[in-house]
């Protein structure tokens, strides 16, 4: 039986440290990336305890060392391909005072990389057995489900972003490589404070569940971690 292959970036903390460990409890050889491996002491003693999880360092606006990365894998298959690594931005940011700088390093991490990363690393992708490329994204990045406004910076990286997936999703289909976008709830992690909705454990539970048997069924589709359909 053929050990299937996930890659996650910013599988240091929050959802990508809890997708790490659940992969590699079902069994699934996770490569594990982030920016400093040796400042991530959680990561480094999940995959001491699970020997199918390997760490590898990338700064995901790192595209020299992304290539790097794309070598040193050569023709491995990789089976999901995890856009995970993102960042919020300055919060409180309202019309007229935002900044166009850091405007630009949130669609740079949020909206740039997961499409550089797909770039990269589409061969390895399809030369597995589900061929699936996914990104974690957010339901504020709905055009249709917005009714608050605000959020400027975070709120266009995901809608940018999801626009990235759906072109993905039919550029990539007569290679029979999926692409989805993934809401992952409003998670009580460092991104999403401590009163959010919903824990780690019950977010990557539904996620891993909606990875591990998306394809084409599911190619172009926006998915909460409940399974639910969201608007783009």
């Amino acid at each position: 039986m053929t050990i299937r292959a996930i890659l996650i970036t910013g599988a240091n903390r929050g959802i990508g440290l809890e997708l790490s460990g659940q992969f590699a409890e079902d069994g699934w050889q996770v490569i594990a990336c982030c920016r400093n491996p040796a400042d991530a002491g959680q990561l480094q003693a999940l995959a001491e305890r699970n020997p199918t999880i390997e760490i590898h360092a990338l700064d995901v606006t790192d595209y020299e060392q992304l290539a790097t990365l794309a070598g040193e894998l050569g023709d491995r298959p990789i089976d999901i391909l995890l856009s995970n690594a993102g960042i919020y931005g300055p919060s409180g940011v309202s019309f007229g005072k935002v900044d166009a700088a850091e405007w630009r390093e949130v669609l740079e991490v949020n909206t740039i990389a997961p499409l550089m990363l797909a770039q990269a690393l589409v061969e390895q992708v399809a030369a597995s057995q589900q061929k699936l490329i996914a990104v974690i994204s957010s339901k504020v990045g709905s055009i249709a489900d917005n009714s608050s406004g605000g959020s400027y910076l975070y709120r266009s990286s995901k809608t940018a972003v999801n626009q990235v997936v759906k072109c993905l999703s039919i550029d990539l289909a007569e290679r029979g490589i999926s692409a989805i976008s993934l809401h992952p709830g409003w998670v009580q992690t460092d991104m999403g404070g401590p009163n959010a909705e919903i824990d780690t454990d019950t977010s990557v539970s539904g996620l891993k569940s909606i990875l591990q048997s998306a394809g084409p069924a599911q190619n172009g589709q926006f998915i909460e971690y409940n399974g639910n359909i969201i608007p783009w």
